[in-house]
């Protein structure tokens, strides 16, 4: 059985067990969420779509820790003009453990 979430502006294919880095949630560690905008369900057999979202499908899923991603570095430069500029960025995200899910 496996679903496709959307959170933090993307989508996740999930299943049960499954660990996956989400955007950063206002949430402590250890806490129990509940995901529940739901596009699609899929058990093996039945495939259920939503039109945008399915109603009544959560997704719960348990904080297992945050962190920060990998520095993306930003170079800006015009050649011939002494113009460079350099920045990096580390995105947050939120480690979640997928517990279950409910169609």
């Amino acid at each position: 059985m496996y679903a496709v979430i959307q959170t933090g502006g993307k989508q996740y294919r999930v299943a049960v067990g499954d660990q996956l880095n989400i955007e950063k949630l206002a949430v402590s560690v250890g806490d129990e969420i509940a995901l529940d905008k739901v596009l699609m369900v899929s058990d093996g057999e039945t495939l259920s779509i939503g039109k945008p979202l399915l109603e009544n499908a959560t997704v719960k899923a348990t904080v297992i820790g945050e962190g920060r991603g990998d520095k993306v570095h930003i170079f800006k430069m015009r050649r011939r003009k002494h113009y460079r500029r350099s920045q990096g960025h580390r995105q947050s995200y939120t480690m979640v453990r997928i517990d279950t899910i409910q169609a």
